[in-house]
């Protein structure tokens, strides 16, 4: 992901929703509209996931420690994580709890009734311009995955948290207008209660959503399958490496990922030789995959018949064990 789309498409959404709290609030200081509350709030959440995810950019980079040798690239994916669970809470539950507050007394709006109405029209405009700058920093990465799995399998949590605070903004506000247009148009407060229900149930399976997908990321991801064949090209490629008896990767960060393989080499004459091979190597591995930044490769000789004979990394050698007699001629006892 472009570090500089991401951050543009965070900072669209972070306006858009300060305009549209006070907006928000506003209107339900006149009206005491649930419906215009919990968009309050939810408008107020987004806010503040927004900040957390710019912090979460900006702490990620800071330079490798003795003490996280790997970096802080992750630390974008535990802010993702903590939006989810604000939008859970201070979005979703909140409405919630205000439907139930709201069916339980409802109330028609009886003063300023145009007022919400204007308010969600200029909002759902607000948030249309936000989610079309999203939309738009997205496609530039997004190729040809569909949406579902753009968001699904982006590495870089930031743009697949706007896109569905967007989405989601957009939909609740719909339900806004639909609470607040049929209790103006009945007189009923039940409608209002309905719409912040709707609006409630929207924010809770949108933070799910982003609190699966970021576990996820948490637990640790490895390279996808296209950036797997680069590498493993890369790899076997040239005459230094015979084949790749296995191979794992790992995204340290959305912009950084680590690659650990243990390869079958060709006999050399010298450790220089070896040395050699490698680095060649994982130069290849960095012009075909350039985030690949980390690369720690093990060499081996292969053997087929050690291959058979199990699973573990120490099978997948054809270098012998040391022989008793060895041992001892050697002055060490023998196994």
């Amino acid at each position: 992901m472009s570090a500089n789309g991401g951050t543009r498409a965070i900072v669209a959404a972070l306006l858009a929703n300060i305009g549209i709290a006070v907006t928000k609030f506003i209107a339900f200081l006149l009206t005491g509209s649930s419906s215009m509350l919990a968009e309050s709030i939810h408008s107020v959440a987004d806010s503040g996931n927004q900040g957390l995810l710019l912090l979460g950019g900006r702490r990620a980079k800071r330079e490798a420690t003795p003490q996280h040798p790997f970096g802080y690239g992750r630390e974008r994916y535990i802010y993702a994580f903590i939006v989810s669970i604000v939008l859970f809470s201070l979005g979703g539950l909140f409405a919630l709890y205000e439907a139930y507050h709201k069916a339980q007394h409802p109330e028609p709006i009886t003063s300023w009734q145009w007022v919400p109405v204007v308010v969600l029209v200029i909002a759902i405009g607000l948030e249309g311009f936000s989610f079309r700058t999203a939309i738009k920093e997205s496609n530039e990465i997004r190729g040809n995955q569909t949406w579902l799995r753009f968001i699904r399998r982006a590495k870089a949590p930031e743009l697949p948290v706007v896109l569905l605070e967007d989405f989601g903004a957009l939909i609740g506000l719909v339900f806004a207008l639909f609470g607040v247009g049929m209790t103006l148009i009945t007189g009923n407060g039940m409608w209002d209660a309905a719409g912040t229900a709707m609006i409630g149930v929207l924010l809770v399976i949108i933070a799910i959503t982003l609190a699966i997908e970021t576990k996820s990321l948490l637990l640790g991801e490895g390279a996808e399958q296209h950036d797997l064949a680069k590498i493993e090209r890369a790899v076997t490629s040239g005459p230094e490496v015979e084949r790749i008896i296995h191979m794992k990767t790992l995204y340290l960060g959305p912009e950084e990922l680590m690659v650990a393989a243990k390869i079958a080499v060709s006999p050399c004459h010298t450790a220089e030789d070896l040395a050699r091979g490698i680095n060649t190597v994982e130069a290849r591995i960095r012009s075909e995959v350039p985030i690949a930044r980390v690369i720690y490769l093990e060499p081996d000789i292969y053997s087929a018949a050690a291959d058979r004979a199990g699973t573990g990394a120490a099978s997948h050698t054809a270098v012998p064990e040391p022989e008793s007699g060895a041992d001892e001629v050697a002055g060490r006892p023998g196994s």
